[in-house]
């Protein structure tokens, strides 16, 4: 700790920080002094004394005692022990030659961040109903938390609110994209710590429904083998239901197969997909079978040949 210097780096508002983890920090005099200083005196906060010597004679602040070390070459001093307490403004006044140097640093003490935990108040949750809150918390002093989405940052917006110095992660009507996996990254100047990550389910659909008909043709003949699926993508809790002319039958599943058909399996076709989570419910487009007996077939055949030549 070199008063000349220490004097302009605290005009110029600059700071010393140190952790616990080092549990020691030397404030050192640059200039090395080879005659002895008349007198030497450190204190903390202006006023608690930490150590003075004068003609070599050393009394040490009670709170000091075994915490310090001082080196009388050039007056510097080391400091053991750290703990939060310790942060705060350091001052040395020193007597040589009818010279009274003085200086002053700030130095600040930092607990590493440590058990870094996110909470959920939800992880079951409907796309467009429902918010959740994420919150963070650490062990650890001097904390700035950071909201991670995959590997994006999360940021304050329309729907997102970040509260209690962004510990805090609100999410209103969350989306599909909503689901994670979100981490909370709190930092220190002196550490980093992340959580573990927090995946959210969030049920939605269903959507883009859509009924394929096998054989893809409109027109069958009687005895016909004839298979429906109702489609709607990889959305899990979808129930199926059919209808005939708008009446639902009996049939449950994503397929539906006709069997040997007659006359009366004619008309058309539907499908609904109902999400048991969302409480939504979609349906498909009509698909129209015709079954004709055998003549009435082939004389359609006749007519569509006719008609193409």
């Amino acid at each position: 700790f070199d008063p000349r210097t220490e004097e302009a780096s605290r005009m110029r508002g600059e700071t010393s920080s140190s952790n616990l983890k080092s549990r020691r920090f030397s404030f050192q005099n640059l200039h090395r002094h080879f005659k002895p200083f008349k007198s030497v005196n450190w204190s903390f906060n202006f006023s608690k004394l930490i150590i003075v010597v004068i003609n070599s004679e050393e009394t040490i602040g009670p709170e000091y005692e075994g915490r310090i070390t001082f080196f009388p070459s050039n007056a510097s001093l080391e400091l053991r022990s750290l703990t939060l307490n310790d942060t705060g403004p350091y001052s040395v006044n020193i007597v040589q030659d009818g010279i009274l140097p003085s200086g002053r640093t700030t130095l600040v003490i930092y607990e590493k961040v440590s058990i870094v935990l996110v909470t959920s108040s939800s992880t079951d949750l409907v796309e467009f109903n429902d918010s959740v809150s994420l919150s963070c918390s650490a062990s650890g002093s001097s904390l700035s938390f950071l909201w991670l989405n995959g590997s994006s940052e999360v940021t304050a917006s329309d729907r997102v609110q970040l509260t209690d110095g962004g510990s805090n992660l609100t999410i209103i009507n969350v989306t599909r994209f909503d689901q994670g996996p979100f981490r909370c990254s709190v930092s220190n100047p002196v550490s980093t710590g992340t959580s573990d990550p927090v995946n959210l389910s969030i049920s939605y659909g269903p959507e883009n429904i859509n009924l394929i008909l096998s054989p893809p043709q409109g027109y069958f003949a009687v005895g016909s083998d004839i298979s429906l699926t109702c489609s709607v993508g990889p959305i899990p809790h979808v129930q199926f239901n059919w209808f005939l002319n708008g009446d639902q039958q009996s049939d449950t599943g994503s397929e539906l197969r006709l069997m040997n058909v007659n006359m009366s399996n004619s008309g058309n076709y539907s499908c609904q997909a109902f999400n048991s989570k969302t409480l939504r419910s979609q349906t498909s487009q009509p698909s129209t079978i015709t079954v004709l007996g055998r003549f009435d077939l082939l004389l359609k055949c006749v007519i569509r040949a006719y008609i193409f030549d």
